[in-house]
């Protein structure tokens, strides 16, 4: 108990924070348009909402998929600018339990500084040994690190809840010249873009049946040129071919809507045009 105690002690003084909460509404809202998340038809079954907290500040959301291992969707604004890339990957302890740090921290030194073990820390999220020995895949980013615009920020984005098993040719090619290139492209006289990118779970996994290895991978957007003035659009890959097709908002609703088939989705809120 006093162990415990002295965990949870010390994760007020940590300064990488993330936060598994009840819902973005009343915890993280300022990713969300007009502070409206997508809505319950991508809920999983088993699902965590993370504020994701890095040195006291919140830098985006993940839904995420405890049973699968993967996250829903992240969501985030486009704020990209020049910098390095981080080269340090962090899990969620929050994920083990609630008693545990509010913390993106390292799973070593989890191990080293606290009572956890490597199977209580991968009991319900990936881990590295997870993305070892892949053949044809690496990890992929929902929220890319190049649409942040400062260390700490493009830091926050390399947890393992942010990271799916994406295929390395669309990873490298088709999908990564949609984040760099077209985003840029499609954000001239954007005034604020927010972002929401995600994955449909498959049939398939990695790590002998850890990690989902997801079917598809999907990003939406939604710019505010003025106040009067927003314009949306969207792209969809299948996960096994280096392609990227280019949708409006409600035609990337419509196809969602039918892979999940749990009703209608909802990616933004209404103010957000669909074509």
């Amino acid at each position: 108990m006093l162990l415990l105690l002295l965990q949870v002690l010390a994760s007020c003084l940590w300064p990488g924070r993330s936060e598994v909460v009840k819902s973005f509404e009343s915890s993280c809202p300022q990713f969300f348009f007009q502070k409206t998340p997508p809505n319950e038809a991508l809920k999983p079954q088993n699902p965590a909402w993370i504020c994701q907290r890095y040195k006291n500040q919140y830098y985006f959301a993940t839904l995420y998929d405890r049973n699968r291992r993967i996250p829903v969707y992240s969501a985030y604004l486009y704020q990209p600018a020049a910098g390095e890339r981080p080269n340090t990957w962090l899990v969620e302890p929050q994920l083990i339990g609630p008693a545990y740090p509010k913390t993106m921290e390292r799973e070593q030194t989890l191990l080293n500084d606290f009572s956890i073990s490597s199977e209580e820390i991968g009991k319900h999220q990936a881990v590295l040994q997870d993305y070892k020995n892949l053949t044809g895949l690496n990890r992929g980013h929902l929220n890319p690190s190049s649409h942040h615009s400062d260390s700490n920020s493009r830091t926050a984005t390399f947890t393992l809840t942010n990271i799916v098993p994406q295929n390395e040719k669309l990873n490298g090619g088709a999908w990564n010249n949609y984040e760099q290139q077209t985003m840029i492209r499609n954000t001239q006289g954007c005034n604020n873009t927010y972002v929401v990118v995600g994955a449909v779970p498959g049939n398939n996994y990695i790590a002998k049946g850890r990690v989902n290895k997801p079917s598809y991978i999907w990003a939406s957007a939604c710019c505010e040129v003025n106040s009067k003035h927003r314009k949306t659009w969207a792209v969809i890959a299948e996960n096994d071919r280096n392609e990227v097709q280019l949708l409006t908002l409600k035609e990337l609703e419509d196809t969602l809507t039918q892979l999940y088939g749990r009703g209608r989705v909802s990616l933004f809120h209404s103010g957000c045009p669909r074509q």
